[in-house]
C-alpha cells in the first residue's frame, strides 16, 4: 500500500476568492518508510497578499522563474497514482489540489486520510490540534527540525505525526 503524505501553502484560504497553490510537498510512505518525495514552488502568476506572506514566508520574488501549474500538476498527478493521501486538515488541501486538477483536466479521487480529524480523536485534550502542537505532543524529547509552512517539511512533520499514531 502505497500512501503519499502532502502539505500545501496558497495564496489564500478561499478558493472562491481565486486563491491558488503556490507550494506542493509531499513523501511517499511505503511500508513504514519514506521512499520518494516531491516538492515544488509554483507559480500561478497571481499576487501573494501580505497577509499570506506573513504566514509562509513566501514571496512574489520566490515563484518568478518557478514551474507553472500546468508543469507541476501532471507530474504530481504521476507521483500520486494508486495512492491514498495524508495531509493535517486535508479536506482543505484536497479541495485546493481537486479545484488546481480541474483546471487542467485531471482526475483527483484518490481516497485520503486527515491527521487533523484523527488527532482530535486521538488527544482531545490538547490546547489546540495544530500541526505542530500535535508534533510536540508526540515528539516532546526529538528537536523539531522543520521550518513551519514550507510544505515539504510540512509534509514530513505529518508523515512522522500519521505513522506515530496509527503505530506504524
Amino acid at each position: 500500500m502505497r500512501y503519499v503524505v502532502l502539505d500545501i501553502e496558497t495564496t489564500g484560504l478561499d478558493l472562491r476568492k481565486g486563491h491558488r497553490i503556490i507550494e506542493l510537498g509531499a513523501v511517499a510512505v511505503e511500508e513504514k518508510t519514506i521512499i520518494d518525495h516531491f516538492a515544488s514552488l509554483i507559480n500561478p502568476n497571481k499576487k501573494i497578499p501580505r497577509n499570506a506572506q506573513k504566514i509562509h514566508h513566501i514571496t512574489d520574488e520566490m515563484l518568478t522563474g518557478q514551474p507553472c501549474p500546468e508543469e507541476v500538476f501532471p507530474k504530481f498527478q504521476d507521483f500520486i497514482k494508486y495512492s491514498t493521501l495524508v495531509a493535517h486538515n486535508a479536506p482543505f488541501d484536497v479541495a485546493f489540489l481537486r479545484h488546481e486538477f480541474h483546471r487542467l483536466h485531471l482526475d483527483l479521487n484518490h481516497p485520503y486520510i486527515c491527521t487533523l480529524d484523527l488527532s482530535r480523536r486521538r488527544f482531545p485534550d490538547l490546547s489546540n490540534h495544530k500541526l505542530s502542537t500535535v508534533y510536540r505532543h508526540l515528539f516532546r524529547d526529538r528537536p523539531n527540525i522543520f521550518q513551519a509552512h514550507r510544505a515539504l517539511d510540512d509534509a514530513r512533520m505529518v508523515a512522522a505525526i500519521w505513522l506515530a499514531m496509527e503505530g506504524k
